[in-house]
């Protein structure tokens, strides 16, 4: 037994030894978080150039990439088209009928339909030319490119017959309204196609400054979601950004401490690496208990339950990490 006395002496001594635990603050451990935010054009389109990377920082304002205009802008063109047009039918609308202005407007059906016959005879070339890129690009005799461009020009010149199709019926339909006068209905429905037309342009306007995209924010590029030559769709997110600038520490608090804890009062964070912490402001007090999380503390704290506490910190120099673990000072209110 005096062995077995002997043995046990020190595991006492070390134990009543032991300090007591602090009364006037409680220290909790936690991890750093901060604002994330996921940027994503309204544009959509394909990506022609993406500016940073993953780890660069970015500052609001900041062109991060730009989107291919080229559709855009043929499509605008045209919109233009429609307006003046439309313009054009309204003015003729509000107008008598005079020989002068039948003459002039019997002038344009002949010179619309002289830019039809024109526009069809290089649509049908365009379409010759992209039948015979598309047999060299099967025989293994022209290249990708030859037959892409060649769809263009098709293309381009469909959209062009098309528009000037249009305008001889538009030509067409001024001069019958010319010689048979209009009605009110008419002018009101000549005002609400203009002004559908113009606000299909502003549309396009915006769009079109929309394919070059400024972040909203400044922060730290954490994730880059698309590369360069990738088709997006609008308000697809590209890249995420964290502001570490205002990060902010979530801690965790057992439930006897909680009423000793006030919104608004000071407190300091500390990291692994040591050093006199930052100091920060208790921001926020979760009302709801929960478990500490799996990432704090040991396996028996982690089975405890507690109160999360946000502290808010000035984190201008980066000491903190999104992520990083660390532990708050909290002094207790009287």
């Amino acid at each position: 037994m005096r062995r077995r006395f002997v043995a046990l002496l020190p595991i006492v001594l070390v134990a009543t030894c032991a300090p007591p635990p602090p009364t006037d603050h409680i220290r909790a451990s936690g991890h750093v978080e901060a604002t994330e935010t996921r940027l994503a054009p309204d544009a959509g389109g394909r990506i022609l150039t993406m500016t940073v990377k993953e780890g660069d920082r970015v500052e609001t304002g900041q062109i991060i990439l730009t989107l291919d205009r080229r559709d855009l802008e043929l499509a605008l063109t045209r919109v233009h088209a429609d307006v003046a047009q439309a313009d054009a039918q309204l003015r003729l609308v509000q107008a008598a009928a005079r020989d002068e202005d039948v003459r002039q407007a019997e002038s344009q059906i002949a010179i619309a339909r002289a830019d039809v016959s024109v526009a069809r005879s290089e649509l049908a070339s365009a379409e010759q030319d992209l039948r015979r890129f598309e047999a060299l690009l099967e025989s293994n005799a022209g290249s990708r490119k030859q037959r892409d461009d060649a769809e263009t020009r098709r293309n381009i010149a469909k959209d062009r017959t098309a528009a000037a199709e249009s305008r001889v019926r538009s030509a067409e339909e001024a001069l019958r309204r010319l010689r048979t006068g209009a009605r009110r209905e008419e002018i009101e429905v000549a005002h609400a196609r203009v002004a559908a037309a113009s606000a299909q342009a502003a549309a396009l306007d915006k769009n079109l400054a929309d394919t070059t995209f400024a972040s909203p924010v400044s922060g730290i590029v954490t994730q880059k979601l698309v590369e360069v030559g990738e088709v997006i769709a609008p308000r697809t997110p590209t890249l995420v950004v964290v502001d570490l600038v205002r990060a902010w520490a979530d801690v965790f608090v057992p439930e006897p401490a909680v009423p000793r804890i006030r919104i608004g009062q000071s407190a300091t964070v500390h990291t692994d690496a040591g050093g006199p912490g930052l100091d920060g402001t208790v921001t926020y007090i979760s009302p709801k208990a929960e478990f500490t999380p799996r990432n704090v503390q040991t396996v028996e704290d982690r089975s405890k339950l507690v109160y999360r506490i946000r502290v808010s910190v000035d984190n201008t120099d980066g000491v903190l990490k999104q992520g990083m673990p660390v532990e708050a000072v909290v002094p207790y209110q009287q």
